[in-house]
Parts: structure tokens; C-alpha cells; sequence
């Protein structure tokens, strides 16, 4: 069993609260109360010495206030700040007269209580103060940020990084971004901003209702820092496609027969060539199925002859062999690729595909695939493509060619939307792999997994344990999507829970406590 989060886009997220206020739920002024007092709940709740005025003095913010509705939240975390005794700098980008008409209410009323102070392009600006709150943006950024935010921008992320020198050097000691950090796509996790252009991080993120996709994709993850979700208390119907955040999930072992956990197949290739495979076939014993065979060729069938014992072996030379081997119906799942080498692959597809059972493609599989598009076409509902950037490149080379073009407008494209259309052109489950692993289903259905904080996961193998995992689950009866969200979450957690010095022969030995948190 699978759980998540789910994740909303920008436009999911505005068609939310028009629903809510045009059926009288809430108002738009509402909505920014709301907003601006969770902002500055989950500041206190981060850093809860600001609760306190140390010796009488007392804090101070600086609030950047943009255009839109962003800004609104800022102007009420302004003078929600201002009413616990802050010291508070309100700084506006644009004219007042031309925000729209809740921020303007906003903005008026901190008026009442404190200056705003225009922020002018191309004016270098020096800041010093505990806290920044960031609401220029938002979410409602569609469109590169201009070169002559320059020496805004540039001031900023001078005071953000402490660039200047001496004790009593101006600085920022936090910032908080409202919803996402300006200058990032909320949708793709990617900057919409020149490339010469500083943009800066957040400390904490504090975003409303939902994740947005770009809190997990890209540039996301780093620059959000903590991200802190805050209900609205709106009520809404589950999107369709939905799209969520995997969290957690469950791996029970059931009783019965060996068989009744299935029988994995792993297709090994030639001699010398066989630590791939077996790191595959390691892994789906680990996660419970329950009987995995590696098939190398004949001549490479002795360099298999080691740990674990619990590991069948059988030798397949050829698509004859595995034709045959295949006609036992128990064998449910067949992981194909790790180590096989293209040409192998390549002959040993042309019987796998046809036979419609779960099947993982990986590595070698996947080169052999983008080189045949009589290959591609046979697959099917039952198979996981797990496809690293380059491999994705290969197989779906005009999707990719938009991932890597400099965004001119928002929403930006994102791996999000690259795996989407990629499962629906192959009708098979897409898992494109790295730190923001999406895994999309034909239907539109898709799953987000970020492991930014996991660096050493970036090791040689790492990723045929992967699809051994996948493999195991798929064989335990797990549908495609399922199998490849969950074992992506159960990959990652054995990582974490390894630390650093990590390598791929450790990562399997980590399931089982993996399991056991998960409470299987």
C-alpha cells in the first residue's frame, strides 16, 4: 500500500480558492489572513526565540512586498510581525495603485501602521536584519525575471550569502519565501531569470493547501529550504491526473507458498559483466519475492556460483532458452538490462515484450529499445522504464531537447511534464530517475520523490538495486506504478538509513530494516 501527499499546480491551486470564493466559502481577504498568520506561525514555530525580545531590542524584518497577491500576504505578515513588537521594513515592487484590489486593501492598512519604501530597478540595496520575507513572486511568476532587477536582486543575495566582511557587516539571517522563493517556476522547480542573475535561497518555504511540483523538481528542493505546507481550510475534489508527493507505504508479508510471492526472473550478460544483475537480484530477494533465477549465458554461468544461496541459476543463451524458461507461468516479473550488454538485450526483448508479464527495463534494455522502434512499440501496460537523464535523451530525445531549453515563460517545462508524456507516447510506467525522481503512469497518474539529501545515493549501481526492487515488488503483485513509487521511497530510505560511505552491494542489506520501520 502506497501513501503520498498530493502535489497541485498553479493553475490546480488558483482554480481551488476562485472555487471556494465564488461559492461564498471565503473571501479573497480571507484567504491573505490566513495566508500571512500561518507565515508567521510557522516562523515562530521554526525559530521560536523570535517569540522573545532579547534585552528590550527588538527584532527586525524586512517584508518584499510584489505586484500581485503575494505581496498582500506579505503586507499582512508585516503587520502581523509589527504586532509582536518587530522592528519592520516594508519594501514594494511596483506601484500601489496598481496592485490588485485585496493586496491593495493590505497594503493600506499597513500603511496605518508603518511606511513602504519602493524598490527601484537598477538601485543597488544594502539589507541588514534577523528575518527576509520574500513575497515578490510567488506562484504567479510566468516570465524570466528582467536584467534590471539586477541590482535588487544582487543587493539581496549580497545580504542573504553575509558577502560583506567585519562583524558589524550587513546581512540577512533567514529568509522565508512565501509559497516558493522569487524567481522559481512553481510548477517545474526552475529558475524563470537571466543566468546572470543572483537569485536567492530560502531558510523555509511556507507554501499553502498543497506542494507544488516545484518544491520537489530542479532547483526546487535546494533553494526552498524547509518546506512547510499550511492548510487554508479549503475544501476541494482530488484533481484528475493527480500527481502526489510519495511518503510512505507498506510491504506485508502475506502466508503461503513460495510462489504465492512470486517468481522474479533477472537476465544477466556476459562473463565478467554479471555484478550488475546480481546487485538486481539481491535486491528483489531482499523486498520478498519469493524466487528469484539469474540467467547469464552458459559460459558466465560459474562467476554467479557465490552469495546467496537462496539465488537460482539458470543459464539462457539465447530467445529459444528464454521462450522456453518462460512457458512456467509462475515466473510473474523479469528485470532486464543491468549488465546484459545492447545486442543480448536487444535478441532477448524480442521474446521478453511479447510474453506480457511485469517487466523492468533498465540500462542496457533501454539503450537496446531507443535503437529499435520495433521494440518500443511492443511494449506494454506491465512494464517500468527506468530511464536516467541520458538514457531518457536517447529514447525520447525531443522531450528532453525541452527540458534542456532556458524557460522564456512560466509554467515552465518540467520532468513532471517530460515523464507525463513520455509514458503516454510508450504506454508503459516512466521512472526518470535522479535527486527529483518522477514516475508517471500512461493515464496521467504520476508520483514525485525528492532525495536531494541524499547525495552518496549518486554511486555506481545504485540504480540496478533499484530495479531489483521494482522487480521484487512487481513480482509480489504490486501494479507498475505502485511498484516503482514504493520501491523508489524503500531505495531512498535504505540509503539514508546507510549514510555516507555508501556503495551499491550496501543497499539491499538495508531493506530489511527498511521493512521493518515501514512496519511489515
Amino acid at each position: 500500500m502506497l501513501q503520498g501527499t498530493e502535489v497541485l499546480t498553479t493553475a490546480q491551486m488558483r482554480a481551488i480558492e476562485s472555487a471556494a470564493m465564488a461559492s461564498g466559502q471565503v473571501t479573497g481577504l480571507d484567504l491573505m489572513e490566513r495566508a500571512g498568520k500561518a507565515v508567521v506561525a510557522a516562523i515562530l514555530r521554526k525559530w521560536p526565540d523570535y517569540e522573545t525580545h532579547p534585552e528590550g531590542r527588538p527584532h527586525r524584518a524586512i517584508v518584499l512586498c510584489g505586484p500581485g497577491n503575494n505581496g498582500g500576504d506579505g503586507f499582512v505578515v508585516a503587520r502581523l510581525l509589527a504586532g509582536k513588537g518587530w522592528q519592520v521594513q516594508v519594501d514594494l515592487l511596483g506601484e500601489a495603485e496598481r496592485l490588485p484590489p485585496d493586496a491593495r486593501a493590505n497594503h493600506d492598512r499597513w500603511c496605518g501602521i508603518g511606511a513602504v519604501r519602493p524598490i527601484i530597478a537598477d538601485v543597488g540595496y544594502t539589507y541588514q536584519a534577523e528575518l527576509m520575507v520574500d513575497a515578490l513572486f510567488g506562484i504567479g511568476l510566468s516570465r524570466p525575471l528582467a536584467n534590471n532587477l539586477w541590482g535588487v536582486f544582487d543587493g539581496i543575495h549580497d545580504a542573504v550569502n553575509n558577502l560583506f566582511c567585519g562583524p558589524k557587516s550587513p546581512g540577512v539571517d533567514h529568509v522565508v519565501a512565501i509559497d516558493v522563493p522569487s524567481g522559481l517556476c512553481a510548477d517545474s522547480g526552475r529558475l524563470l531569470a537571466d543566468s546572470d542573475l543572483h537569485v536567492w535561497g530560502a531558510d523555509l518555504t511556507v507554501t499553502f493547501q498543497t506542494l507544488k511540483p516545484g518544491h520537489l523538481l530542479s532547483d526546487g528542493p535546494p533553494l526552498c529550504g524547509e518546506v512547510v505546507v499550511a492548510p487554508l481550510g479549503l475544501a476541494w475534489a482530488p484533481s484528475e491526473p493527480r500527481c502526489h508527493q510519495v511518503t510512505s507505504g507498506q510491504v506485508a508479508k502475506r502466508g503461503g507458498h513460495k510462489f504465492d510471492h512470486g517468481s522474479a526472473l533477472v537476465i544477466a550478460g556476459p562473463s565478467s559483466h554479471g555484478g550488475a544483475a546480481r546487485l538486481s537480484a539481491r535486491a528483489a530477494l531482499r523486498i520478498g519475492a519469493g524466487l528469484v533465477t539469474i540467467a547469464p549465458p552458459q559460459d558466465a554461468l560459474p562467476e554467479h556460483s557465490g552469495q546467496p544461496d537462496a539465488l537460482m541459476r539458470r543459464a539462457i543463451n539465447d530467445g529459444v532458452a528464454l521462450r522456453d524458461m518462460l512457458a512456467d507461468t509462475r515466473i510473474n516479473a523479469i528485470c532486464i538490462g543491468p549488465g546484459c550488454g545492447i545486442d543480448r538485450a536487444t535478441a532477448l526483448l524480442a521474446e521478453v515484450l511479447p510474453a506480457r508479464r511485469s517487466t523492468v527495463l533498465d540500462a542496457d534494455a533501454l539503450t537496446a529499445l531507443s535503437r529499435d522502434a520495433g521494440l518500443m512499440a511492443t511494449l506494454h501496460g506491465n512494464c517500468v522504464l527506468t530511464p536516467h537523464l541520458g538514457e531518457f535523451a536517447r529514447l525520447f530525445p525531443d522531450l528532453a531537447e525541452r527540458l534542456a531549453e532556458t524557460p522564456t515563460k512560466g509554467p515552465a517545462y518540467s520532468k513532471l511534464d517530460a515523464a507525463r508524456e513520455a509514458a503516454a507516447r510508450c504506454g508503459a510506467v516512466v521512472l526518470l530517475k535522479g535527486p527529483d525522481t518522477v514516475i508517471a503512469h500512461p493515464d496521467g497518474r504520476a508520483c514525485i520523490h525528492s532525495a536531494f539529501d541524499i547525495p552518496w545515493l549518486a554511486t555506481a549501481g545504485a540504480g540496478d538495486v533499484l530495479a531489483g526492487i521494482i522487480t521484487g515488488l512487481l513480482a509480489r503483485g504490486f501494479q507498475p506504478l505502485e511498484a516503482a513509487s514504493l520501491g523508489t521511497l524503500i531505495h531512498a530510505k535504505a540509503a539514508r538509513a546507510f549514510g555516507p560511505g555508501l556503495i551499491a552491494d550496501d543497499l539491499p542489506e538495508m531493506i530489511p530494516q527498511v521493512l521493518r520501520d515501514m512496519g511489515a
